[in-house]
């Protein structure tokens, strides 16, 4: 969403109206979002605030694609979670038990009330051989005045204590990327991903073989795509110049 609809607090100029076309064309879609703290209800709230209307059926997350993974491949499971909000929300739903001690799975997700005596636990727990997954691999903004550490930083800290890397579930990894089309739904032709980075959004849509419209409202920089290795199907200023129908969109 962030770069894509909106940037900070300020909609992005034409990402309602888009919107507006994909409701008024029946064109499924979902707001795709790293982010695991937030719930969907809170992202449904903020895209209200900027004139979007849309359903908590519209929004999956890091968080949600996490729950789904281990409910799949390890029903009723006990995770130690350094996270809050929507994670701890979408965890309990899908059954996993949070506990304190002798964890089969140790999560990482977002927050701001980590301390170092819980990462040292976390530690502890994945040496005593606790699975080790983050929900996204994020990276810090590295902007002066920045008060959260991207999940990248706190997942190095612990990697580094405990000699084991975590499995990352968040975009671009094919793991949620999959997840969000099965939870749509939708076949790999079907499915278009639109996103601001080519780190995330574009890398995890060409691992999954999905269309990609990369939009250069947020953090990509046009003189910088050559840089990479693959390339989006297409690319944009922002969303209000994609036309529809597109060449390659299929009905379901």
């Amino acid at each position: 969403m962030d770069g894509v609809i909106y940037a900070g607090e300020e909609l992005i100029d034409g990402a309602d109206d888009f919107v507006k076309k994909l409701l008024k064309k029946k064109i499924d879609f979902t707001f795709l979002s790293n982010n695991s703290s937030r719930s969907r209800a809170e992202a449904v709230e903020k895209l209200a605030k900027l004139g979007i209307e849309v359903t908590e059926e519209h929004i999956y997350t890091s968080a949600m694609a996490t729950a789904t993974f281990l409910e799949d491949q390890d029903p009723g499971c006990s995770a130690y979670v350094l996270g809050e909000g929507g994670l701890l929300k979408s965890l309990d739903h899908a059954g996993i038990q949070i506990v304190d001690k002798k964890p089969d799975y140790v999560i990482l997700g977002e927050g701001q009330e980590f301390s170092l005596e819980r990462v040292h636990q976390a530690v502890d727990m994945i040496l005593s051989g606790a699975r080790f997954i983050a929900t996204n691999r994020d990276p810090t903004p590295r902007k002066p005045g920045w008060n959260n550490l991207g999940i990248a930083a706190t997942a190095a800290m612990i990697e580094e204590g405990s000699g084991r890397k975590a499995f990352v579930i968040g975009k671009p990894s094919p793991v949620m990327m999959r997840s969000a089309a099965t939870y749509m739904e939708l076949e790999p032709s079907q499915t278009t991903v639109v996103g601001d980075t080519m780190e995330t959004d574009i890398k995890g849509g060409v691992y999954m073989g999905f269309k990609t419209i990369l939009v250069l409202s947020g953090i990509a920089e046009k003189e910088n795509l050559n840089a990479y290795g693959f390339k989006p199907t297409l690319v944009v200023d922002s969303v209000n110049q994609i036309q529809f129908p597109l060449n390659w969109w299929k009905d379901k």
